[in-house]
Formats: structure tokens, C-alpha cells, sequence
């Protein structure tokens, strides 16, 4: 890999990480009352409508359909992995 590269992948990893953790705050803090039960169900809920989203509303100008599906696909599987990597947090 290229010094150039090395940095893209960085940045994008910052990014991921980033994203992933200001996402987790927002949704431990918004559902913090409730149960576990609840907060699953929340959980499940935005999950499903994100994923959703992606594939009735996201269009992708300039791209091939090969790309907008790969991207839609990888959108998609972020989606669930983040979400399903919450956990009702009691404190």
C-alpha cells in the first residue's frame, strides 16, 4: 500500500469509529428508560427502517448498478453490524 492509501484507510477507520461511538451515546441515552425488551425493540426497529432506507431511497449519481448494489449491500450490513453491537446499558 502507498503512504496515500494508508491515510484513506486511516481516515476512513476514524471515521467508522467515530460515527460508531457518537451513534452509541445518541441510542444509550435515548433509551435508557424502559427494559431490555424496549430496547431491543427500538433497536430492531431502527435497524430495519435504516436498512430500509438504503434500498427504496438511496440513489447513487454516477455509478453503475454493480456499484449501487455493492454499496446499498455494504450500507446495509454497517447498518446491522453497529446496531446489533448495542446493548441495554442499565446505568
Amino acid at each position: 500500500m502507498t503512504e496515500q492509501s494508508n491515510e484513506l484507510q486511516a481516515i476512513n477507520t476514524a471515521w467508522q469509529i467515530a460515527i460508531q461511538e457518537i451513534l452509541r451515546m445518541v441510542v444509550r441515552d435515548m433509551y435508557k428508560t424502559g427494559d431490555e425488551a424496549v430496547f431491543k425493540s427500538h433497536i430492531k426497529r431502527i435497524e430495519e427502517t435504516a436498512v430500509d432506507s438504503i434500498y427504496s431511497g438511496l440513489m447513487l449519481r454516477g455509478t453503475n448498478e454493480w456499484t449501487e448494489v455493492l454499496v446499498k449491500e455494504k450500507a446495509s450490513n454497517f447498518v446491522t453490524t453497529l446496531l446489533t453491537s448495542f446493548t441495554f446499558d442499565r446505568a
